[in-house]
């Protein structure tokens, strides 16, 4: 079962979603937000977060955007305007996924089922249309291990303080090579800095 949580203010909105995905057997909403910061009172490890942009600036939604994804969140726009800036502004961001006001029920559906699969979405209206591909999802756990490894800890160090076995740390570390195509520990203490997850503190 794939959970969400549903950012938007609007009741209407929050109805016609919950009817288009609720019904689906593999897909629940569990939790309706008015507003980013909401959400982080309801909420903070669910699977995928369905982020609606609601007449708000191109800069306010790619910020609220941002800050999803550096929570750890895979995000899903759901975006009034269908111009190319602004899904490039989301995209960049880190959206996963990014539909237009034209999205019917099936094509939402499709999408969620595609980001919580792993991969990215966009919608129908950006078919054929250049866009930069989505920063790599790191999940809560992968944040986890990517900030340990960014302050030196070994794989040993690092399943002992997450009480996980060296071989959960060691299939966690390929999935992350494999999404960032970085190979040495360098690298990811790298990626850590990029993406805001490394805080520069002793691992005892």
């Amino acid at each position: 079962m794939t959970s969400l949580v549903v950012i938007c203010d609007w009741p209407l909105l929050q109805l016609g979603l919950a009817q288009a995905i609720n019904t689906q057997p593999d897909l629940q909403i569990t939790a309706f937000a008015k507003s980013v910061d909401d959400l982080f009172c309801e909420a903070n490890d669910v699977e995928i977060i369905v982020l609606i942009n609601l007449q708000m600036s191109d800069q306010v939604a790619s910020d609220q955007v941002a800050q999803l994804h550096r929570q750890g969140h895979a995000v899903i726009a759901l975006s009034t305007s269908e111009a190319q800036s602004d899904a490039v502004l989301c995209i960049k961001a880190g959206a996963r996924g990014y539909l237009s006001r034209q999205t019917d029920d099936s094509e939402l559906v499709t999408a969620i089922r595609a980001v919580a699969s792993g991969r990215s979405y966009l919608g129908a209206s950006l078919a054929g249309q250049s866009l930069p591909a989505p920063p790599p999802h790191i999940s809560s756990r992968e944040k986890q291990i990517l900030q340990l490894v960014a302050n030196g800890a070994t794989d040993r160090e690092i399943a002992s303080k997450l009480n996980i076995t060296e071989n959960t740390v060691h299939t966690h570390l390929e999935r992350l090579r494999r999404k960032s195509g970085s190979r040495r520990r360098a690298d990811l203490t790298r990626l850590a800095l990029k993406y805001g997850v490394w805080e520069n503190h002793s691992t005892e």
